[in-house]
């Protein structure tokens, strides 16, 4: 685990789903900021136990940057009794867009956090434009469910696979993303955020960097 400001964290773990050709790599990132209320945990995976420790003493909250970023929150969930923040999981509809596949039952979806939406903990369901109670920002990525959050106080974006996939051509060639994709396309969506003052970018897949590190992979 490293601090990257005081109170914000970044430690890596591998993978629950990861196999030799997985089109990512076998460790993912997950991030804690501890803002002397909340103890936020961003896409966790195997927290650390001195941020567990620190969980008992703040109001812990769980935010996902993708429905299918999950990992361990069910688990979180249950041992902390945390709110859980995050984008819808993929409808039939999505799927035919995304990847082209027709269900046979229009009303299929995805069974990402199937549990959260049967009622298995406190659900707060979100989408661009919403503005969260502890000051982020839920800006818009390549996807309507795959999400970039903006940390103003910290000048810090905290993203799903939209950055990962500028930052790691695999995801592009692998067809990670939405079948078609171009980088062009993922660009695109990136360049708005630039009006922001971004000084630190912290991507679920890869590890952090910084605005200059984006801008290269843009150009």
């Amino acid at each position: 685990m490293r601090e990257l400001q005081p109170g914000l964290w970044h430690w890596q773990a591998p993978h629950p789903w990861w196999k030799p050709g997985t089109p990512w790599a076998r460790e993912v990132s997950s991030y804690a900021l501890d803002d002397g209320t909340r103890l936020l945990l961003f896409d966790p995976l195997a927290v650390p136990g001195e941020l567990l420790a620190l969980a008992a003493e703040r109001e812990p909250v769980i935010v996902l940057t993708a429905a299918w970023h999950e990992r361990d929150a069910r688990d979180l969930v249950e041992r902390l009794g945390a709110p859980v923040y995050a984008p819808p999981a993929d409808t039939a509809e999505d799927w035919k867009q995304k990847y082209g596949y027709v269900a046979e039952n229009p009303d299929d979806e995805s069974p990402d956090l199937d549990w959260l939406r049967a009622g298995g903990g406190e659900a707060h369901w979100l989408a661009a434009g919403d503005r969260l109670p502890f000051g982020i920002e839920v800006l818009a990525g390549y996807e309507h469910n795959d999400l970039v959050l903006w940390i103003e106080s910290r000048r810090t974006l905290v993203a799903g696979d939209l950055l990962s996939g500028l930052l790691d051509d695999t995801a592009i060639e692998s067809k990670w993303l939405r079948r078609g994709v171009t980088r062009g396309e993922l660009a695109g969506s990136v360049r708005p955020l630039f009006a922001l003052p971004v000084e630190l970018v912290l991507p679920a897949h890869g590890t952090p960097t910084d605005r200059a590190a984006l801008e290269r992979a843009l150009a």
